[in-house]
């Protein structure tokens, strides 16, 4: 018995060279003459200072709230110990304050004073820091 295959001629397979070739983009070379490394900066973007929405800014002008260096110190370690945990969204408490802090995004979403908080539920946070 033969072989009852049909075989089909095939042409080869021929690469057209590419005229439109992507530009190569080449590194700043500001930082790398800084003498700053890839994981310094990505170290100082992931534990950088704590931003503040807009609503939340609206909310410290409103409350008159000021936040001096000490406390944005503590605000910044509280945040720091909601990321280690696994936080997203948290309630830190802290000087009569209170504030919502997207962990992830490292920006507080909103604040209040001890006025403000009687009789006030917090919803959508999944810790809180005491501070």
């Amino acid at each position: 018995m033969g072989d009852n295959r049909i075989y089909y001629p095939q042409t080869p397979l021929i690469q057209t060279p590419q005229t439109n070739k992507s530009p190569v983009i080449k590194p700043s070379t500001s930082a790398s003459n800084s003498g700053i490394s890839f994981n310094e900066i990505l170290e100082k973007q992931l534990n950088g200072e704590v931003k503040f929405s807009q609503h939340a800014l609206q909310r410290l002008q409103s409350r008159n709230i000021k936040l001096d260096q000490a406390a944005m110190d503590k605000l910044n370690g509280a945040v720091d110990k909601a990321a280690q945990k696994g936080a997203k969204e948290s309630l830190i408490l802290m000087n009569n304050l209170a504030l919502v802090v997207s962990v992830k995004n490292r920006t507080v979403i909103t604040a209040m004073d001890e006025s403000n908080m009687k009789d006030s539920v917090f919803t959508n946070i999944d810790s809180a820091v005491i501070v």
